[in-house]
């Protein structure tokens, strides 16, 4: 429990990381074409790391355990469920999609780390690093979306600070209730799965190319890469 709790507290805590560091960029920082290379470097980093976590562990234990037709169905109810909530959201006209996206996997993932924590340690372990440098760069993003959206800094640093412990707050609902449902935390890690991939494709990808520069979409390579160097160490 005392290991389940330090390991989904450090993958909570890159939520405020991501945003004091995002405060600090949009102030203390001039506007320069470099400024924009970073903030889309991490964009499209933070997008590699969800698609390593898609294809390192989420996909593999949900095909792993569930029949194909329980695998459609999950699989495409994340999908179109933030097909339309992704669409709502852009009706308003609010710039939310990447904390969307952030909780989209940080929640789920969170709960699949503490119920997998006792039974698969090294699954769990893998799932808390990407957890951690996923949720780096989408609070980075997440949080430069918020200001821009009309929230104030110090309001979007409260709700950034209250969002770090979600991680904590999943991984025990997980252990606490999930541990002896395999098949549900399956089915729980493909529903995310459908959901990251769509949100993925629609808003991040498009969001992390920088026309002026090829050097951002290395990014995403990197963070592929750091997955396939966790998965191949765990």
């Amino acid at each position: 429990m005392i290991n389940l709790l330090i390991f989904s507290g450090l993958a909570g805590v890159t939520v405020i990381a991501g945003g004091i560091l995002a405060n600090v960029f949009d102030h203390h920082l001039d506007e320069s074409p470099i400024k924009y290379e970073i903030s889309h470097s991490l964009m499209s980093f933070g997008a590699g790391v969800m698609l390593s976590a898609l294809a390192l562990v989420l996909i593999p234990t949900s095909m792993e355990r569930l029949g194909l037709g329980s695998l459609i169905f999950y699989f495409l109810l994340g999908a179109v469920l933030f097909f339309y909530l992704d669409r709502y959201l852009g009706k308003r006209g609010g710039s939310t999609a990447t904390l969307l996206a952030m909780m989209m996997d940080f929640v789920p993932e969170s709960i699949a780390l503490g119920a997998v924590f006792a039974s698969e340690t090294n699954v769990a372990y893998l799932l808390a690093v990407f957890i951690g440098l996923q949720n780096l760069p989408e609070a980075f993003n997440a949080f430069r979306d918020l200001v821009q959206s009309g929230f104030s800094t110090r309001r979007s640093l409260i709700i950034f600070f209250f969002l770090s412990f979600a991680g904590i707050v999943g991984a025990l609902i997980g252990y606490l209730v999930l541990s002896d449902y395999p098949e549900t935390t399956a089915r729980l890690m493909c529903f995310a799965s459908g959901g990251i991939l769509y949100l993925l494709i629609q808003d991040i990808i498009p969001e992390s190319k920088l026309k002026t520069s090829y050097v951002t979409s290395l990014g995403a390579s990197v963070g592929f890469l750091i997955g396939m160097v966790g998965e191949k160490l765990i």
